[in-house]
């Protein structure tokens, strides 16, 4: 589109109704999104997102089928728990491995339900920010939304950040099921190659997102059979050939023996990093809310949906490796912290095989960082549109030939790198920028989720993804989620610790922190006004 954003609301509430944009009244906030007799919506989606406040700048490419596709590859769950596998594995081994996986994935599920119903009524790329602040009571709704923007950008950059390291991290464990000689890979993996690495990853999946956008769809779309091959292919053949042998049922699904040095119980939590981090990316598609043909069904629905079907996949995808696990000892000793390369490889007997195999997850994971680009940018730039993030005014820009934000892409991107940058110092950079990114999503996630329940849910109630007593129960289990995750995913994988093994992610979690209590406190306090409201008292 060719037409430049104009600013709603970032600097002055009456700018809503200046440039002709109604901004939604207390009296018609429950209308919004609604159906007429459940079958049809009563107002375009545009119109809809007038009605909430802001002018539709970006095209409403994706459908129903196309927006569940992108949803699942923001997951990519065989890449993303194949680039996690060390942390379950030292945490308590098959167990932690299998039921971590179910159990998070049932917590998922409540977060995602819960997530829905609030996005129905809501449906914008401001996300969990937007709706905080229109959850939130006239008095707190600039701070709550002020920190739920920040935790949910935040979140947005790391996650997208770890998904291209981890897939620089697993392409030179790749590579390094060739061996020059038993147990020394042909590809050395200095830091500065695998920084090299993934700074070309990150520089494609900004090319293709920024380039490619009217395709992204059909990517997608691409994505998701790919993935299911690949995975089919993966699993016929180690478990057909399965050189050294496979495991008992009872092995698979009952040893438990913790290798991180923490006791039995914290252990085994710890090790949900894994199925954490693969599942995090559920609320981000959120960001993409006007770029959706039906956002206020569509969205809800694609978010849940994806879950059961990634519990499927991931489940098809674990079962098998676990069955064919060479020495777990060996696995943990591993410097690359990457076990299934070297799985896949005992399993086929063969480093061009098990190279073979391999090949659908990267291509995954290449896939997974551009729809991760293309998410967080939505996110930065919705942000930024209402002047919640230092120079809104370049970052809040809609590129009028590409039809995307791509200022605050490029922002993104430059944050990312820079963070990057902190692998020179310690091998375990992965883990802060995975660790901060399950807890600042997680966190964003579950700040208009308490506001709701506080307010009784009464706003839900009138949206299209409403679950009655049901919704309140998965309220309670995401938010006791969301306390569970500060704390355990600041922890270090493995104990005692050194400097290589430290969780650095409390230390880019207090950066981040810092910046945004910051900006607040010389500028957002005076001026920040939020989301564009229709009355100067709210």
């Amino acid at each position: 589109m060719s037409v430049l954003r104009q600013d709603y609301g970032a600097f002055d509430n009456d700018m809503a109704t200046s440039t002709g944009s109604e901004a939604p009244k207390e009296g018609n906030k429950r209308k919004v999104g609604s159906e007429d007799n459940g079958t049809s919506d009563p107002i375009s989606a545009d119109d809809l997102l007038e009605s909430l406040g802001y002018k539709p700048e970006l095209t409403r490419s994706r459908s129903s089928l196309q927006v569940a596709f992108m949803s699942f590859v923001l997951a990519a769950i065989p890449y993303g728990l194949a680039t996690t596998f060390y942390y379950p594995l030292v945490g308590g081994g098959p167990t932690n491995i299998i039921w971590g996986w179910v159990a998070v994935s049932a917590i998922i599920m409540c977060v995602a339900a819960s997530l829905g119903e609030i996005t129905s009524i809501y449906p914008t790329s401001g996300g969990v920010y937007y709706q905080t602040f229109m959850l939130a009571t006239p008095r707190w709704r600039r701070i709550a939304s002020w920190i739920c923007g920040w935790l949910y950008l935040v979140g947005n950059i790391t996650i997208t950040l770890a998904v291209n390291f981890g897939t620089a991290l697993f392409l030179v464990a790749c590579i390094n099921v060739f061996e020059s000689e038993p147990g020394v890979g042909i590809f050395p993996g200095e830091p500065y190659q695998v920084f090299l690495v993934f700074l070309g990853l990150t520089i494609l999946c900004n090319l293709i997102s920024a380039l490619g956008n009217r395709w992204l769809p059909i990517l997608d779309t691409a994505a998701i059979f790919w993935t299911f091959a690949g995975v089919i292919a993966m699993v016929v053949c180690i478990l057909a050939l399965a050189k050294n042998g496979t495991h008992s049922a009872k092995f698979v699904f009952t040893e438990f023996e913790p290798r991180s040095g923490w006791v039995s119980g914290w252990s085994f939590c710890v090790g949900l990093l894994q199925a954490a981090y693969a599942t995090s990316s559920t609320g981000m598609i959120v960001s993409m809310c006007e770029e959706v043909q039906k956002p206020a069904t569509q969205v809800p629905k694609a978010m849940v949906g994806t879950v059961a079907l990634n519990t499927l996949c991931g489940l098809l995808f674990l079962i098998p490796l676990v069955f064919v696990l060479p020495d777990i000892d060996e696995l943990a000793a591993l410097a690359s912290g990457q076990p299934v390369p070297t799985i896949i490889k005992s399993a086929v007997g063969s480093a061009g095989g098990a190279f073979g195999l391999l090949i659908p997850l990267l291509v995954l994971a290449c896939i997974c960082g551009v729809g991760c680009t293309t998410a967080a940018s939505r996110s930065t730039w919705a942000f930024a549109r209402d002047g919640a993030i230092p120079g809104s005014h370049m970052w809040r820009l809609i590129h009028p030939k590409l039809d995307v934000p791509l200022n605050a892409m490029m922002l993104n991107t430059v944050v990312q790198i820079i963070l990057g940058v902190i692998y020179f110092g310690s091998s375990a950079a992965f883990n802060a920028f995975s660790g901060v990114g399950v807890i600042c999503l997680t966190t964003s996630y579950a700040v208009p989720i308490a506001i709701s329940v506080m307010n009784g849910r009464k706003e839900v109630k009138t949206g299209q993804f409403y679950l009655g007593p049901i919704g309140l129960f998965c309220n309670i289990v995401a938010l006791a989620w969301s306390l569970l995750a500060i704390p355990l995913f600041c922890m270090p994988t493995t104990i005692p610790v050194q400097a290589a093994t430290m969780n650095y992610a409390s230390v880019v979690f207090a950066a981040f922190v810092m910046i945004s209590v910051g900006w607040y406190a010389a500028w957002g306090h005076k001026n920040y006004a939020g989301p564009p409201v229709a009355d100067e008292s709210s």
